[in-house]
C-alpha cells in the first residue's frame, strides 16, 4: 500500500483517524492550557513543565499492569472508555480553586490510564490495515497529530488570550467527549487479538519476553531516549518564551508534519531503513543552539528543523513490527507508547529542574546534548549485534518464541 488513496478507502480508517484527531486536539488544547494555569498559579518552570508531560511519565505505572489489555480487551469499547475518563479528568482540572496537588492528581491518574491507550491505538491501526500499509497509515496518523498540534496550539495561544485556562480546559473535555462518539459509532467492534484476561502477570510475562530480544531492546530505546529528552526540553517552551509558547509548539508540529509526510509516503522503504540515526541526531542538533538564546523567530526556524527528526519513530516502529509476532503487536506497541511517554515524563522532569537550577535555554541545550549521546552510544551498540551471529534458523526476535496466553 504506497498511496493515499488505496489508504483512505480501506474501512474505517476515516473514522479512526477522526477519533484519533478529536483525542489529539484535547490533549494539545488541554496540556497548554494545564501548563498556563500552572505556571501563573506558582511562576515555576518545574511544575510548569511537570503538569504539561507528567501524565506521560505517569504512563510508567499503568504500563507495569495494564498493557496486557491491548491484546486481549475490545479496542472500540477500550478506546471510548479511555477518552470518557479523560473527559471527566479534565472537566475536574478545570474546578475553581482546585489545589496544585490535586492537579497532579488528577494528572497521575489519566497517565496511569492512557497507558493503555497507545498500545489499543496501535494495534487497531495494525488491524484495520495490512503489514505493507502500516507504516503509511502511521506516518498520516502522525501527519494528522503534527497538523492537530499546529491548529491546536496556535489556536490554544490565541483562546488563552481570551478566555481563562479553565474554559480551555472545558473546551478539551468536550474533545475528548467528542473522541469517545466518533469511536463509539464510527468503528466495528472487534474481538480481542488475544485470549485470556489483562492481568498483572500477564502484563510482566509478555513485557520480559518483549524485552528479552536484544535487537528489540536497542529498537525501543532508540524510539525512547533520545525522543524523551528532546520532549523534556520542548516542555520548557512556556517558560523559555511565555507570550511564545504556542508559536513554538505550532512551528514543532510543522517540522513533525513535514518528516512524517517525507519519510511515510516519499521515501523508498530500501532508503527508510538507513534513516533512523541521521533522523535522531537532526532531532537533537538544532536545540544545542538554545545555549546562544536566540530570539522567537531563530527559535521557531531550529525547532521546526528539529521536529523534522521524529519521523525517526516510523522507521523503528517499522523495525519494531519486523521484530515481533502478530499476536504481541498490540503489547508490543502499547510498551513502545508507554516507555516513549515515560521518557518524555523523565525528560520533562529533568528538564524542569536543570532549568530551576540554571535556565531554561541552558536546560534544553543540556537535552539536546544527552539526546546525540544516546543515539551515538546506539549506534555503536547496534554494530556491535550486527557483528554476532545469529542462531541458525532464526529470525532474532521472532522464531523462537512461542505465543503467551493467560
Amino acid at each position: 500500500m504506497r498511496s493515499y488513496r488505496s489508504l483512505f478507502r480501506t474501512p474505517e480508517f476515516t473514522p479512526y483517524l477522526l477519533s484519533f484527531a478529536a483525542f489529539a486536539a484535547a490533549q494539545t488544547l488541554g496540556g497548554l492550557a494545564l501548563a498556563t494555569l500552572v505556571f501563573r498559579a506558582t511562576g515555576s518552570p518545574f511544575l510548569s513543565a511537570v503538569s504539561m508531560f507528567g501524565p506521560q511519565l505517569a504512563q510508567l505505572l499503568g504500563g507495569a499492569f495494564l498493557l496486557s489489555g491491548a491484546d486481549r480487551l475490545p479496542a472500540r469499547a477500550s478506546l471510548s472508555g479511555l477518552a470518557l475518563v479523560f473527559a471527566a479528568g479534565t472537566a475536574v482540572l478545570a474546578l475553581p480553586g482546585l489545589p496544585v496537588w490535586g492537579v497532579f492528581a488528577v494528572v497521575l491518574l489519566q497517565g496511569m490510564v492512557a497507558s493503555l491507550g497507545g498500545g489499543v491505538r496501535g494495534g487497531l491501526l495494525n488491524d484495520i490495515l495490512s503489514k505493507e500499509g502500516y507504516v503509511l497509515g502511521r506516518s498520516v496518523s502522525n501527519m494528522l497529530w503534527g497538523l492537530t498540534q499546529m491548529a491546536g496550539f496556535a489556536t490554544g495561544g490565541a483562546l488563552l488570550t481570551l478566555l481563562s485556562p479553565r474554559t480551555c480546559l472545558l473546551l478539551a473535555a468536550a474533545l475528548y467527549l467528542m473522541s469517545a462518539i466518533v469511536t463509539r459509532l464510527g468503528l466495528t467492534a472487534r474481538p480481542p487479538r488475544s485470549s485470556g484476561r489483562p492481568s498483572v502477570s500477564a502484563t510482566w510475562r509478555t513485557n520480559a519476553l518483549l524485552w528479552s530480544s536484544r535487537p528489540r531492546r536497542l529498537t525501543y530505546l532508540g524510539l525512547w531516549v533520545p525522543n524523551g529528552l528532546i520532549v523534556g526540553g520542548d516542555s520548557l517552551y512556556v517558560s523559555y518564551a511565555p507570550q511564545a509558547a504556542g508559536t513554538l509548539y505550532a512551528f514543532g508540529a510543522l517540522g513533525m508534519f513535514v518528516g512524517d509526510m517525507a519519510v511515510g509516503r516519499l521515501v523508498p522503504p530500501a532508503v527508510r531503513t538507513r534513516l533512523a540515526t541521521p533522523l535522531r541526531l537532526l532531532l537533537a542538533a538544532p536545540y544545542l543552539f538554545f545555549v546562544l538564546r536566540p530570539g522567537v523567530a531563530l527559535s521557531a526556524v531550529a525547532v521546526t528543523v528539529a521536529s523534522v527528526g521524529f519521523a525517526a519513530s516510523l522507521v523503528l516502529q517499522e523495525r519494531l513490527m519486523s521484530l515481533t509476532p502478530d499476536d504481541l503487536a498490540g503489547q508490543a506497541l502499547g510498551l513502545h507508547a508507554t516507555g516513549m511517554a515515560a521518557l518524555q515524563g523523565v525528560g520533562a522532569v529533568l528538564a524542569g529542574t536543570a532549568a530551576q537550577l540554571t535556565s531554561p535555554a541552558t536546560a534544553m541545550t543540556l537535552m539536546a546534548t544527552g539526546s546525540v549521546t544516546v543515539t551515538l552510544t546506539l549506534v555503536a551498540l547496534g554494530r556491535r549485534e550486527e557483528r554476532q551471529p545469529a542462531a541458525p534458523g532464526t529470525r532474532p526476535g521472532v522464531a523462537s518464541e512461542p505465543a503467551t496466553k493467560d
